[in-house]
Order: structure tokens, then sequence, then C-alpha cells
């Protein structure tokens, strides 16, 4: 049973105290209940641990070389097969977070799925939950998990040092239009500073101008009007796989910039074979019985269980089925992809019976947790839920 500590106070003091004024711009404390989860401690270290050790099982389910049969069973468009070959066999390219959307169960963590490739909940992670303890007065370091911003910071570091013959300038791309993109941009941007980029930016992908012969060649922004920059690190909050299939020009010749170094993309290409709902099948036949998976098959299967489509984000076009029968239903754009069904995990519900789903941040390591609630399935218009850590 998840019990709720009530929090109140003004939180905009306490992100000012923090130097974060750029949150109050994109209205990141919105996002938020005014209540925390509260969450006990050897819980809290069982969902970190689990994240490493997930995010061991994925790397080592990969086979050296990756056959082209197992990128067409994960669903990647044949455009991204040599990105994701490329990044895969270079540790330059760097992986700089993703997030576990776990259960927590009677018998320990579950993996529903991994967000490898473009995360977010940034903001409200790594900034809102902790202004919220400030401004209920219970902000003590020790009362929340939550190593997020340092986490980015860290492998951001990391990333430029790997990378110290490419020009310390950084791009980060959001879509158009997405006010939620463009907030969890503004925190890695700002974990970008920190970690030693000597030029940050963030724009819309529609602003970017790419080049790939003569001397403009590589990634340009227009970072003041009339002056234009050529970026040398991308940091894309954009599907790989929905550029490939609206954007494929454009997508070959990022590909073409970065098999020649001209520039450097976050997260890489390789995050796609753990992006891919088929992952989850695959690491069930790598590891059966594991206790921190959910069976999971690329046919139905008996009893209770949920569909979910390759390459669906957002809880989209995810369906319940208990024996043969379809039970609750999210629309979306993915119902034509292929799909995998995996075991059905019940999450804990509080007094009022909302559901709480724990997304465990990794940034080379786990990092951060939060928590979405719904009275059905959660999607990414679940409400957040700050936590705090109890004995």
């Amino acid at each position: 049973m998840i019990t709720l500590l009530p929090l109140s106070g003004d939180m905009a003091p306490a992100l000012r105290g923090l130097g974060w004024d750029w949150a109050l711009e994109d209205a990141c404390q919105n996002y938020a209940a005014r209540e925390a989860v509260q969450l006990p401690e050897a819980e809290a270290d069982a969902l970190l641990q689990a994240a490493d050790t997930l995010y061991e099982l994925l790397v080592q389910s990969i086979p050296d070389p990756i056959p082209d049969s197992l990128l067409s069973q994960l669903a990647i468009p044949p455009l991204l097969w040599p990105a994701v070959r490329h990044s895969w066999n270079d540790d330059r390219h760097w992986h700089l977070y993703g997030r576990f959307d776990l259960a927590q169960t009677p018998e320990g963590p579950k993996l529903l799925e991994f967000n490898a490739d473009t995360a977010t909940s940034i903001p409200e992670t790594a900034v809102v939950q902790w202004a919220s303890l400030m401004a209920a007065g219970q902000a003590e370091e020790e009362l929340q998990a939550n190593g997020l911003f340092e986490g980015i910071q860290n492998q951001l570091a990391e990333w430029l040092q790997r990378n110290d013959d490419l020009e310390p300038t950084l791009l980060l791309l959001h879509l158009p239009g997405s006010a939620e993109d463009a907030a969890n941009c503004a925190v890695v941007a700002e974990a970008a500073r920190e970690a030693g980029f000597s030029t940050v930016h963030v724009c819309s992908a529609d602003a970017m101008q790419v080049a790939v012969v003569g001397e403009e060649r590589g990634v340009w922004a227009e970072v003041e009007p009339g002056q234009w920059q050529r970026f040398g690190f991308l940091f894309k909050l954009v599907p790989w796989e929905i550029m490939a299939d609206e954007e494929p020009a454009l997508t070959a010749d990022l590909i073409q910039l970065l098999q020649s170094r001209d520039v450097i993309i976050a997260n890489p290409a390789y995050t796609l074979l753990f992006q891919s709902k088929a992952i989850l099948a695959w690491l069930w036949l790598c590891f059966p019985q594991h206790p921190m998976l959910l069976e999971t098959s690329f046919q139905d299967l008996s009893g209770h269980y949920v569909r979910k489509p390759l390459l669906g984000r957002e809880g989209q076009n995810v369906t319940e089925v208990t024996n043969g029968q379809l039970g609750q239903q999210v629309e979306g754009e993915f119902a034509r992809q292929p799909h995998i069904s995996q075991r059905y995990a019940q999450l804990p519900q509080d007094a009022q019976g909302r559901l709480y789903q724990a997304g465990v941040f990794w940034a080379g390591a786990g990092c951060a947790i939060g928590y979405r609630r719904a009275t059905g399935f959660i999607t990414n218009l679940s409400e957040f839920v700050p936590h705090v850590l109890v004995e």
C-alpha cells in the first residue's frame, strides 16, 4: 500500500534559492502533485540497484557482431542500422541517461520497459520534486533518492572528455511546439554548462541546419539573430525512429556526419536496441525466469497480459488482455505496429485506489526515483508524484 505525505508551500522561492530561475520560466513547478510517496529506504535502494542490474542484462544480451536478424526483430529502421552498429562499437558514443519504468511487487522490482533514447520527466524528477520538499520544509539531502541532475552532469562531462577532439559546443534539439520537451532540454542544458561545454544552445528541430559538403559541412543553428554556430555535439530529444521515418534525408546526412566525426550525437543510435519493446521478449529468451523480468513473448500469452507496440511511446496503444478478452486500452498512433505480449504486473495502490509506477533514472548508474500515478494505465499524461524517504 502506498502511503502519502501532504506537501504545502510555494516552490518558487525554493527554486530561486537553488539558482534555478529557468525552471520557473518553464513552469516546471506545475507538473507535480502536492503530496509525496513515503518510500522506505530499503525499497529505494532496491529500485536503484534494479536499474544497475537491468542495464547490465541489456548490455549482456546484445550479440557481437549485431546480426541483421536481431535489428529486424527489434523493428529498427534499416536506415539506422549503420549508425546503431557504429555507435555500439565505439565507446566515444556515450549513453547519457535513460529511465526504467518498474513495477514494485511483493517479489521485488519488475521491468515494465526502458525509455533509453528520449526519456522525459527530467524537470519533475531532478528539480520539482526536490523543490516540493524544500517548500514544505522537508528538504534534508538524505530525504530523497534524487541525484539526477548530478548524474546527467557527470555523464555529459564524461561524453565531453571522451570526444575532446571535437569543439565543446552543444546543440540541444526538441520537437517543434513541445513545451514539455523544451523544459526537459533546459535541465540538460543547465547540466551541460556545469559540465564544461563552452556553448550550449536549445532550439526546435526545424531550426537546425545540416550540410554535408564544402566548408559549411556540419550541424548549425542560429544562436543570435544573424549569428550561426557550428556544433560538435548534438543532444536530440527527438526519437531516432521518428527522424528516420519523417526526415530520412536529414537522418542520412546526420549519420554521414556522425561516421566522419563532424558531430557526435546523444543519446546514441544504439539506444534503440534497448528502446524497442521487442528487447523485453529478447531479454526473457536470454535470461528466462530472471526475478526482475516479466514473462514476455512475440506471441500472445495465456491468462492475464498486456500487449505493447514495439516502438510505441507515451503509453499509447497498450491493451490489457485477460483469458483472450480485451480489457482497458489506450488509443494512439502505433496500432499498426507489431507488438509483444508481457505478463501483467499489478502496481501498488494508495487508499484511493490510484496505481503508482516507479520511474528510475539511470545515468551511468541508478540515480533518481519519481512516480507517476493514475487509476488505469500509466501514460505521459499521468500525474507526477514526488517521494520522500522514510526508515
